[in-house]
């Protein structure tokens, strides 16, 4: 190679990091976690620092629409980097030239901030980072989209309680007052138990043991409205209680057999509750001897396309879809005048679902 001449361009030694392939996706892969809560973040600066790093920048800095840089070395000059991020937030389009550019972010065709980059780079990798930033923050944008959703689906479930239910249940403890005063007040305890645990703020994710809790307060309280005609068994392996599960995932489906499968039947039924592991999985059945339905009614219902309904199906399988991938969920066993089994499967153990 000739050795460089006078009045050659000063070309910048690249970074380390651009030498090799993997450090420069494991740098990608750093800044978009860095960038996971957005532009105004609490770290965006790491974020600035990474993208210097990466372009062998004087310094970087990253704003969202206030204008406002969040700075990765000696902020430059002068306020021509003031006017230049004003041009791009008005004109949405690149300004400047290097040694010191600015470059709009757009999410989802939307201006969402700028990418403020001092020093002599080229515009061909100020681009390229750019559109990493881009992706990063549309991520972000999504799986913050997806956690409204999962809460908002959280709470349909609690709105889909049954006043029915909550009727008969009062009435029942209000009518065994004077006559049984002391189961009246152990009835009243798991009616307080119960509201506290379908309807009171929780985290995510909940355990084994206290969803199948949940289900035999549910179920006190059914059988005390239904008496002999409502029959339970309810079997759990201890080596299952302890695994982490999303929150209200059990009882909504032991809700639909007592309401779709046992209250139909003028005899009533019996509902039978298990956990148990298998291999790496836990496996939860609930399995009524009901009125059944039509196999392709229960497709229905789980593709959320039922009219009338049963509580929360396709709410319950595409949340725990969603949280274990599309190996895991739930599945119908049905016919009509055959009862309802529903099998939940989940693993033992996933990274990031904790109690």
């Amino acid at each position: 190679m000739a050795a460089p001449q006078p009045g050659d361009p000063v070309r910048p030694r690249l970074p380390w990091s651009r030498t090799d392939p993997a450090a420069v996706l494991a740098s990608a892969r750093h800044i978009a976690d860095d960038l996971a809560d957005g532009l105004a973040g609490p770290r965006v600066r790491a974020a600035a620092r990474g993208v210097r790093r990466l372009l062998g920048a004087t310094a970087v800095g990253l704003a969202d629409l206030s204008g406002q840089p969040v700075w990765a070395g000696p902020v430059p000059p002068g306020t021509r980097w003031v006017e230049l991020v004003d041009q791009v937030l008005h004109t949405e389009t690149r300004a400047g030239r290097p040694p010191l550019l600015v470059t709009p972010l757009h999410v989802h065709d939307e201006l969402t901030g700028v990418l403020v980059v001092s020093g002599p780079v080229r515009r061909t990798g100020v681009a390229e980072v750019a559109d990493w930033i881009t992706a990063a923050l549309e991520r972000a944008r999504l799986e913050a989209s997806a956690e409204h959703a999962a809460q908002a689906e959280l709470r349909a479930l609690r709105a889909e309680i049954s006043p029915h239910f909550v009727y008969n249940a009062l009435t029942v403890i209000a009518g065994l007052v004077h006559s049984d005063p002391e189961r009246s007040h152990e009835l009243m305890l798991d009616f307080a138990d119960y509201n506290r645990y379908s309807l009171a703020s929780h985290g995510e994710y909940t355990t084994v043991a206290d969803e199948f809790h949940a289900i035999e307060t549910y179920l006190a309280l059914q059988r005390a409205v239904l008496g002999d005609r409502l029959r339970v068994q309810v079997r759990v392996a201890p080596e299952v209680l302890a695994v982490a599960i999303p929150y209200l995932v059990l009882q909504p489906l032991v809700e639909n057999a007592v309401r779709h499968g046992i209250e139909p039947r003028p005899a009533g039924g019996t509902i039978q509750v298990t956990g148990e592991a298998e291999g790496s999985d836990c496996v939860i059945t609930v399995e009524d001897d009901g009125v059944g339905m039509a196999p392709s009614r229960a497709e229905a219902l789980l593709a959320g396309r039922g009219t009338s309904g049963s509580v929360g199906l396709a709410n319950v399988d595409r949340r725990l879809r969603n949280v274990y991938g599309s190996w895991y969920g739930l599945v119908l066993e049905t016919a009509e005048d055959a009862g309802t089994k529903v099998i939940v499967r989940m693993p033992m153990f996933s990274p990031g679902v904790m109690p």
